[in-house]
């Protein structure tokens, strides 16, 4: 997106200010920063006095043991101008996740321009289908999110055979166990898509996983 980003120096000064200055330090925490391209006129065009950059935080959500998914019909487009760049453009987000809700989900999961499983609204997803975990790769359009990439570090750490594979989002339902992956929600079990209960919540592997990474971040602080 042409954006430079601060010092790591800066950054970290910055986090602790605004930890404190809200009396977070110490609590777990939802930390974000933002950069924007600064003050820029009415319209698409970019301003030239050069980057803003946010810190924001707040107590972090607490999510349950598993989680009800719906597939919802808005595609992402594993083509477009921001596909895989974690930007600020939440609009389709917001509207498939109140959709879920509508529904009696915590979370909505998008297909593809091709009809392909590619993410959630704030999670990448993993499941197992005929005794295989597969997860969506990269070209379905789905974020890089670091949480996906420390599970699929754990996956051939631990001897787990993951295929990063294009999946029609029909598969999703029919998953013998599947699970989100994202910072807040670190690995979360799938109880239920569209309604229809999977028959492992959580499976053998997701359980796996999921003490695997709790340990991961209890041993490592920046793992």
């Amino acid at each position: 997106m042409g954006l430079s980003v601060r010092s790591r120096e800066e950054l970290w000064r910055a986090s602790l200010e605004v930890l404190q200055a809200n009396e977070l330090a110490g609590c777990r925490t939802r930390l974000r920063i933002t950069v924007t391209g600064g003050p820029a006129p009415l319209g698409s065009e970019r301003g030239e006095e050069g980057e803003t950059t946010l810190v924001a935080a707040s107590p972090t959500a607490e999510w349950g043991d598993t989680e009800d998914v719906v597939l919802v019909p808005y595609l992402r487009n594993e083509h477009g101008a921001l596909t895989g760049i974690k930007s600020t453009s939440y609009g389709e987000n917001v509207v498939a996740l109140a959709e879920a809700r509508r529904r009696g989900a915590g979370e909505a999961v998008f297909a593809n321009t091709k009809g392909e499983l590619c993410e959630g609204t704030g999670s990448n997803v993993f499941l197992v289908s005929k005794g295989l975990l597969m997860t969506p790769p990269l070209s379905s359009g789905c974020l890089a999110g670091v949480t996906r990439a420390l599970v699929m570090e754990l996956c051939e750490r631990e001897g787990i055979e993951l295929r990063e594979k294009a999946l029609p989002i029909s598969i999703l339902e029919q998953a013998e166990q599947a699970f989100l992956t994202s910072t807040t929600r670190e690995v979360q079990p799938i109880r239920a898509v569209d309604g229809r209960l999977l028959p492992n919540a959580p499976g053998e592997v997701t359980s796996r996983l999921q003490s695997s990474f709790r340990a991961l971040v209890e041993d490592e602080l920046d793992p």
